[in-house]
């Protein structure tokens, strides 16, 4: 008689950061900008795997004329040190990063996080998440809604 062991995994559809407002800030006079910030999509989340899960995100900035602004991230559902993605009450760590090495938090310049700043009239952003690995959450669609402030 042979018995198999099997190894159970959850492995979850992520969604994070899905930029749900927009707040844009600007004298009268200046440029025309438009701006589309695209949520980043981690894909599925497996508990088992041992390391970080990456995804990646946009925000398009199109201005009529050569132009400098900044662009900023809220916190989330969590705090700048620790994003939180929600689905009912279980929560997944991540965070949103300035930079493609994942170092720098992408926040409004307080507790630690970093804006964007930027001249141009098209300039495409990267925002860079990441989502801690082992974490034990069941399968679900996790999200977190964020406010982009762009202030020019």
């Amino acid at each position: 008689m042979h018995a198999k062991h099997l190894m159970m995994r959850t492995i979850g559809k992520i969604i994070a950061a899905s930029l749900i407002s927009l707040m844009v800030c600007g004298p009268a006079a200046a440029a025309t900008c438009e701006i589309s910030p695209q949520s980043v999509s981690f894909g599925d989340y497996d508990t088992l795997v041992q390391h970080p899960l990456d995804g990646i995100g946009t925000i398009s900035i199109v201005c009529d004329s050569e132009t400098f602004f900044t662009v900023s991230l809220d916190r989330g559902a969590g705090s700048y040190a620790a994003r939180r993605m929600t689905s009912g009450e279980q929560y997944l760590a991540y965070n949103l990063y300035t930079d493609a090495s994942r170092i720098m938090v992408w926040g409004d310049g307080t507790a630690g996080s970093n804006t964007v700043t930027a001249t141009g009239k098209v300039v495409e952003q990267s925002i860079c998440g990441r989502a801690a690995p082992l974490q034990q959450v069941t399968v679900g669609m996790y999200v977190d809604w964020l406010v982009v402030t762009f202030a020019y």
